[in-house]
């Protein structure tokens, strides 16, 4: 991929992350001065859509990005420290109750759902709400998905829990245990010789940046 056409489209991808809407060749243009001519924005836009980089829902005029978009823009997604200071003040104690109000405080944070496994079957969630007042979570059938999803929480987790490898990862749609209309941002750990795996789920357009930020604080912070 050349640097205009990959500029292009990470451009499309952090527009989507920002506002859950299509993004046409007009916004990238006039919002982020582009110093590519529209024509030229609107041919780019249509090979990425040809090489399945981009697809447009329904009869809008923009796109959005795809699955393999998302997991090319975080092949070179550069790592940004966001260090929370309240996140490394409540895990000093380390202790389950510690977990739970960083899960909440995370979940605050992310705008997403956050789950802490203490070990299997020990599971705490919180930010359900967060996930339904996602804007391509508003149609009947992926309410109807994520609710499901929602009530095998528990059996999803206890199922991959001993094939989760240690150390963070991102699962992307397909890959992703909790439903391919979604993405997760995890880290599986040790503690006192215990295993446990945190993690934020979202949207397949959520913060990736500041999402893998978190689990990778979170994750030092526990592993110190």
């Amino acid at each position: 991929m050349n640097e205009r056409k990959e500029l292009i489209l990470n451009t499309i991808i952090k527009e989507h992350i920002k506002t859950a809407s299509p993004v046409g060749s007009g916004v990238l243009v006039e919002k982020y001065k582009l110093n590519i001519s529209p024509a030229t924005v609107r041919n780019e836009m249509a090979a990425l859509e040809e090489e399945g980089y981009i697809v447009q829902p329904h009869t809008s005029a923009g796109r959005v990005p795809t699955e393999k978009a998302y997991k090319l823009y975080l092949e070179n997604l550069k790592e940004k420290n966001i260090d929370n200071k309240d996140i490394e003040n409540i895990l000093k104690k380390r202790d389950e109750a510690s977990f739970k109000e960083v899960a909440k405080l995370v979940s605050q944070i992310s705008g997403n759902t956050v789950f802490w496994a203490f070990h299997k079957n020990n599971l705490y969630y919180t930010g359900i709400s967060n996930l339904f007042q996602q804007p391509e979570f508003s149609q009947l059938q992926l309410i109807h998905s994520i609710s499901g999803i929602i009530d095998r929480i528990d059996e999803i987790i206890d199922e991959m829990f001993e094939d989760i490898e240690e150390g963070e990862q991102v699962l992307i749609g397909s890959e992703n245990p909790f439903g391919n209309f979604c993405s997760t941002v995890m880290a599986k750990y040790t503690l006192d010789g215990k295993n446990g795996i945190f993690g934020i789920i979202g949207p397949m357009r959520m913060d990736y940046e500041k999402n893998i930020s978190l689990v990778k604080q979170i994750n030092k912070l526990i592993s110190e």
